[in-house]
């Protein structure tokens, strides 16, 4: 069968958009050709800089026959229902329909819809033009005398070319025919930019990538970053050093260069003095450099790496000595901004209110930023006041949770004025990444105890699912509260995320709250800090989306919510998780499933028979027994009820669905060997009321009316 290769070459690609850009080409064009009737075996993307490319095999030679019947209306309709008929079927007039009869409803019209098969060649003709056009590149722009015409094309770049060849893995191919805002389409492309400019001739997939590596170019991206990978940890290894691993940064690079070339770069080891996270940032953020460190140390090495995209005369040496002189310069000024924010800040007299509000020592550097940043009067939101009224409310809140999580409330206190302190530093200003981070490096150098440095810097953690959760007792303090201080300041104003808007990023709030509370194993009694049911229930949402992360079911959150068990406290999300694991555990068993189905049963006969006003009783009256099935069922709940009132209150939730789960056999005997709905309404009340204590029982637990499936 035939293959599609599709080339759009254009000026450089912003790296960050070239993943997307080529995945969604591969899913418009090869959406479009299936919807106008072309199948195909498979299809794959690449990219570079300069290039989208697809490659799409077993396409069929020319779409299928279509013949296809439609039903209109009944033939003395409405003259309009007719005639929207016959505009929907693309027919001229009544004549050209047929008239079927069913034999039931009378005779009605049909209209035969036949469309014969097209090329595959002229139905891509058709589909890349409309493809480019619409593109939807996140950025893009207009160019040339074009530019000037309504409705001109607009690239992300200036579009230089188009190839697109079609035709079987062997023998001759053909070029697509078509022209996109004065590009025509046609079977030839370029290489490397420097290395090879000059044009040549494709003809299908296997040819193009062959002859595009002879011109430098790597055409595959994942095979550009294992070149970089290995070359760069083969270099530094020559060295004795080795890489400091960098996915995003090797990612971004490796949509730099189409023809990639390691080499390696130096700067003085004076800057080693900086810290080490500092260095990898300037260097990565400036200059899209790797860093290296001595093999088995932590501590990092004078050399980086850096990825060129052409081969030199002279190995790469002027290029390397040109980037290690953008390097000095960039480290010069983070070395600059290390030492200046150690030294005393000018003018301290005018910081003395600032600082006898938190209580900061202003022989301290980092006090002295906080002290700054509340006399600045830096606003953290119009109705929620200053950033150091934040830092107040959150010193007040983490000293209240101290105590609930372990925490010394001083050094808790302490932690919490000092954690947004180096938002003022230089470092911070120019690196906002590293903010938390140099707040914990300044902490140390003015003495701070490890408690209070460690909650400077993971205050504001979990700020992703991959994000490590704070677990130091200080530090757990200080992030819950800078979080349900979020939450609580935005809810109190109404800003409240919704859809899919969360421009405060409230829901990472909340889930950062729910992951430190389970991972750490906390209880705490936020109905004493959510004055909102509405926060609750935000809370209990993110929750869901937590426990169905990590494999849970989201209808057993709800079930284990309404449960109306003893002890239940809703704002304990470390209890609700704990039942929502062991109720996942029940039904995942033959037990659990049966027990499940005997209690829907047991709850669908009371709904029915409390909807007609049946008479049920209120206690179960064991002398109105008359069958073996009835008394094993009424002590298996007695049993339960004993047990489950034992081990709630310990909160042994396994014990609790090991006691649910002994009533599964009774309750199935029950069903088959006991009419419920006896004659006689005295028996009828008493098994009613039997199957209603089946339904409180399981309550104890969750409702199981909300667990779906």
């Amino acid at each position: 069968m035939p293959d599609l290769l599709l080339e759009l070459r254009s000026e450089e690609i912003p790296a960050r958009m070239q993943r997307k850009a080529a995945g969604d080409l591969r899913r418009m064009v090869t959406d479009a050709m299936v919807e106008a009737g072309l199948t195909y075996e498979g299809a794959r993307e690449y990219w570079t800089p300069r290039r989208l490319t697809l490659d799409i095999r077993g396409v069929d030679a020319r779409s299928k026959d279509v013949r296809e019947e439609r039903k209109g209306p009944r033939t003395d309709a409405p003259e309009r229902a007719i005639e929207g008929f016959l505009r929907g079927a693309g027919l001229s007039g009544i004549e050209q329909a047929e008239r079927r009869s069913d034999g039931k409803k009378g005779e009605f019209f049909v209209a035969v819809v036949e469309r014969p098969g097209r090329p595959a060649e002229d139905i891509v003709a058709e589909i890349v033009p409309r493809v480019v056009q619409d593109f939807p590149w996140p950025k893009s722009m207009r160019w040339g005398a074009a530019s000037r015409e309504p409705g001109s094309l607009r690239w992300v770049r200036p579009l230089q070319s188009i190839l697109c060849v079609f035709g079987p893995e062997n023998g001759e191919t053909v070029v697509v025919d078509f022209e996109v805002s004065g590009i025509r389409s046609g079977d030839r492309t370029v290489g490397h930019r420097f290395h090879a400019p000059a044009e040549f001739t494709v003809r299908r997939f296997d040819d193009y990538v062959r002859k595009l590596e002879a011109a430098k170019v790597v055409l595959d991206a994942d095979r550009r970053k294992d070149i970089i990978r290995t070359d760069a940890e083969h270099l530094a290894f020559a060295q004795r050093l080795e890489i400091v691993p960098d996915d995003g940064l090797l990612e971004e690079v490796s949509g730099l260069v189409e023809w990639p070339v390691v080499l390696m770069g130096e700067f003085e080891e004076s800057f080693l003095a900086i810290p080490a996270e500092m260095i990898q940032l300037t260097i990565r953020t400036n200059q899209k450099c790797f860093v290296c460190r001595r093999s088995g140390h932590d501590g990092l090495s004078n050399r980086f790496v850096l990825v060129s995209n052409i081969e030199a005369a002279d190995g790469g040496a002027e290029i390397a000595r040109g980037n290690g002189k953008v390097v000095r310069a960039r480290l010069s000024d983070a070395l600059y901004f290390w030492q200046t924010d150690q030294a005393a800040l000018p003018d301290l007299s005018s910081l003395q209110d600032a600082a006898s509000g938190l209580a900061l020592d202003l022989a301290k550097p980092l006090d002295q930023r906080m002290a700054k940043l509340d006399a600045l009067g830096v606003t953290f939101h119009a109705k929620l006041g200053t950033q150091g009224q934040r830092v107040a409310r959150i010193r007040d809140l983490a000293m209240v949770l101290a105590p609930m999580v372990g925490a010394d409330p001083q050094a808790t206190g302490r932690a919490a004025v000092l954690a947004k302190a180096d938002l003022t530093t230089e470092a911070v200003g120019e690196f906002p990444e590293l903010q938390g981070f140099m707040g914990r490096r300044y902490a140390a150098l003015q003495g701070e105890p490890a408690s209070v440095q460690a909650a400077i810097e993971d205050h504001y953690k979990p700020q992703g699912p991959g994000d490590r959760v704070p677990s130091d007792p200080v530090a757990i303090a200080v992030a819950l509260a800078d979080k349900l201080d979020t939450l609580l300041g935005f809810w109190a104003i109404d800003e409240k995320p919704t859809g899919s808007k969360d421009p405060y990023a409230l829901r990472r709030a909340a889930l950062g709250v729910i992951r430190i509370v389970l991972d750490n194993e906390l209880r705490l009694p936020f109905d004493h800090f959510l004055t909102s049911g509405d926060l609750l229930a935000f809370l209990h949402e993110r929750l869901k989306v937590q426990l169905r992360e990590a494999g849970a079911r989201h209808d057993l959150v709800d079930a284990v919510l309404a449960g109306s068990g003893e002890g239940a406290r809703r704002d304990d999300l470390l209890d609700v998780s704990r039942r929502v694991a062991e109720l996942g555990r029940l039904l995942d068993s033959p037990d659990g499933a049966n027990l499940l189905a005997a209690y829907r049963r047991a709850a669908n006969i009371l709904a029915a028979e409390e909807k007609k006003g049946t008479s049920i009783a209120e206690t179960v009256n064991s002398a109105l027994f008359e069958d073996d099935a009835e008394r094993k069922l009424s002590a298996a709940i007695d049993e339960a009820e004993a047990k489950l009132a034992e081990v709630l209150a310990a909160e042994d939730y396994s014990a609790a669905t090991a006691a649910l789960a002994h009533l599964r056999e009774p309750a199935d005997l029950f069903f088959e060997r006991v009419l419920v709905n006896a004659p006689d309404t005295a028996l009828r009340a008493n098994r009613l009321a039997l199957l209603a204590r089946i339904r409180a029982a399981t309550d104890k637990l969750a409702d199981f009316s909300r667990i779906a499936g």
